[in-house]
C-alpha cells in the first residue's frame, strides 16, 4: 500500500499511466467496451465504475495543455438514447476538478473506436452508464 494513491488504482494500472508518456491515449471503458480487443494493452478495474477510475487516475495523470481538448467521449449513435447522458455530467466534473481549462470534445462512434485501437491502454471498468466511454491524453508535469 502507497500512501496518497487511491486504492482504485492497481499496481498493473499505476504501472501502465507511469510508462505512459506526452501525448499517448488512455481509454477508459464501459462494461460494454471491447476492451480486451481493442487495445494493446488491457487492464481490468471489475467492479469499479467509470467515474471512481476517472477520478483517481486523473489525481496523479496530467492531461495535454497542448492540445484543444484533451478528453475525449463518444457522439451518441442517433436514436439511442433521449437527451444527454447523465454520466458525461459527471465526467466533466471531475475533469473540471482536476484540470479546470481542459475541454471535451466528442467524436463519432466508429471514429472513437478507430483512435481507441491506437491508445496506450484500455481499462475495462464495470461502468454500467451508456456512453461512459472516454479517452484522455497525458499531458507533462
Amino acid at each position: 500500500m502507497l500512501k496518497g494513491i487511491s486504492p482504485i488504482l492497481s499496481p498493473d494500472l499505476l504501472k501502465v499511466i507511469a510508462q505512459m508518456g506526452h501525448g499517448d491515449e488512455l481509454v477508459i471503458g464501459d462494461c460494454n467496451f471491447p476492451a480486451a480487443s481493442m487495445g494493446k494493452r488491457c487492464v481490468r478495474a471489475d467492479g469499479l465504475s467509470g467515474t471512481d477510475v476517472l477520478d483517481a487516475i486523473l489525481s496523479l495523470f496530467p492531461l495535454d495543455a497542448f492540445v484543444d481538448a484533451p478528453v475525449t467521449l463518444m457522439q451518441i449513435v442517433p436514436g439511442s438514447v433521449d437527451g444527454e447522458p447523465p454520466i458525461w455530467g459527471e465526467y466533466k466534473a471531475i475533469v473540471e476538478r482536476h484540470e479546470p481549462c481542459a475541454k471535451l470534445e466528442w467524436i463519432e462512434r466508429f471514429d472513437f473506436y478507430d483512435r481507441a485501437k491506437n491508445a496506450y491502454a484500455t481499462v475495462a471498468t464495470a461502468e454500467r452508464a451508456l456512453y461512459a466511454c472516454i479517452i484522455i491524453k497525458k499531458g507533462v508535469l
